[in-house]
């Protein structure tokens, strides 16, 4: 350890150091019992319209409804979170939340009601996900922040397991039972956030507001118009635009090989496989490796992820394409803690919850364009011939973002920058008794040739400012 208690940069922080932060841990885990409780939700939300209405294109619209307010309005949703205090925040979207699926809840509740209360209670996440993720920096620093955004990214994985598991076998014995389970999640969180997180006020000064259009303008121009900003978010996209797709393309996958692998079985085993890769990338890369080679890692690992993909051409079996999956699940988590703890810190505070609906609505669109769009080929061609080309074009767009990839001063220099935005204005000076004026002969008179050289420097400085 440094002096000032601090990990040193040259070993990555501990995961005892990151759990030591008390608000962290609170976060945390209200941030487990929230990410639970969507996907039990869309677990229980999904099976009860099917049994209501017995309509598969219903049951599937359930599903998908909560991706529409990321698409629709993500940014100016987390552009809310950004002018008022993170705390109040999350504890107002969990308790909407809350009501929201009592509600949803009650029994012989109508189809379409049901789909318009769960579009409203969806509207909810992106200001909250954008509050947690602008909070996060102003509980950890340094290296801690890396290895906690470590964490998240792995636990998310874990909590959408687990969601869609106890979501599906709950609602299968009763639905209302599992929506009564959802809104407990969200009434504990946002208990949890209450007790447990410091009030601090909105990180947005005033002299950035304006209407909200303009500051959720703001923030995709903060983003695109930085350069270190812009280069990570094109890192970030990238890798969502192939990472997705073995998981969307399960079910036919898995339905090419019907008679050598239980379809049902064959279909799980490459839909988890990503997730089990990235939890494992998230923990040992964040862990074990120290901050500085992580940082020389990000590149390696960005063309890596669709390369591993690039042997989908051969046609293996559902157990490889899960191996391929999990390894390409594994290089991305190790690139994007790291790509995001260099975002938040080269962000001014003001700016990252909008930031964050930036990223987050991108990362949703580009996923669903990257599955919508494969599924489309799949139709034509062959899924290995696909996937296989897809992620050769993958790596091509890998090597050219890793090539444009800003140098370690610009990186350096748009982090110090951030900082500076960051710091607090100076406190004027008190007033005291103004000096008396020099009396003549107190000090040498000037050369008048002196005089006017310092009179034609001080109006070049004028004309400069």
């Amino acid at each position: 350890m440094v002096p000032n208690g601090r990990p040193s940069p040259a070993r990555p922080a501990t995961f005892s150091e990151v759990f030591a932060q008390r608000e962290y841990r609170f976060v945390l885990t209200a941030g487990v019992l929230s990410w639970v409780g969507d996907y039990l939700a869309k677990a229980a939300v999904t099976l009860l319209v099917y049994r209501e209405t017995e309509s598969v294109a219903l049951s599937a619209a359930a599903f998908a409804i909560s991706y529409l307010p990321w698409l629709i309005g993500g940014p100016l949703l987390a552009t809310l979170a950004e002018r008022h205090p993170h705390r109040p925040v999350m504890i107002m979207c969990d308790l909407l939340r809350m009501v929201l699926l009592l509600v949803i809840a009650v029994p012989g509740m109508p189809t379409p009601l049901i789909l318009a209360l769960l579009f409203t209670a969806t509207l909810a996440n992106p200001p909250s996900q954008a509050a947690r993720s602008a909070l996060l920096p102003r509980i950890l620093t340094g290296d801690r922040l890396v290895v906690g955004l470590s964490i998240n990214a792995s636990v998310g994985q874990a909590a959408q397991v687990v969601g869609y598991l106890v979501g599906a076998a709950i609602a299968a014995a009763s639905p209302t039972l599992a929506l009564l389970t959802t809104s407990a999640t969200y009434a504990v969180s946002a208990t949890l956030i209450r007790l447990g997180v410091v009030a601090r006020p909105t990180a947005m000064k005033a002299a950035h507001r304006s209407h909200l259009l303009r500051e959720t303008s703001q923030g995709f121009r903060m983003v695109f118009g930085q350069p270190v900003l812009r280069a990570i978010a094109i890192l970030v996209f990238s890798a969502m635009l192939f990472s997705i797709v073995p998981e969307g393309l399960a079910a036919a996958w898995a339905g090419r090989h019907a008679d050598d692998m239980d379809q049902g079985l064959a279909q799980a085993v490459i839909m988890a496989a990503s997730p089990v890769g990235f939890i494992l990338g998230g923990l040992i890369v964040g862990r074990l490796v120290a901050p500085a080679r992580r940082i020389a890692l990000m590149r390696p690992l960005a063309v890596l992820a669709p390369l591993i993909l690039v042997p989908a051409l051969l046609d293996p079996s559902p157990l490889v394409v899960a191996l391929l999956a999990a390894g390409c699940g594994f290089a991305v988590a190790g690139l994007l803690p790291t790509a995001n703890g260099l975002f938040v810190q080269a962000l001014p505070d003001g700016f990252r919850a909008r930031a964050f609906g930036v990223m987050a609505s991108g990362m949703q669109v580009i996923q669903g364009l990257a599955v919508l769009v494969t599924g489309l080929l799949a139709e034509r061609f062959s899924i290995p011939l696909v996937v296989g080309l897809w992620s050769s074009a993958g790596v091509l767009l890998m090597t050219v973002a890793v090539l444009s990839w800003p140098s370690r001063a610009t990186v350096d220099a748009a982090i110090t920058a951030a900082s500076r935005a960051d710091a607090p204005d100076p406190v004027p000076a008190p007033p005291g008794p103004r000096p008396e004026p020099d009396r003549p002969g107190d000090q040498p008179v000037d050369n008048p040739e002196d005089v006017g050289q310092r009179d034609a420097g001080e109006r070049h400085r004028n004309v400069v400012s």
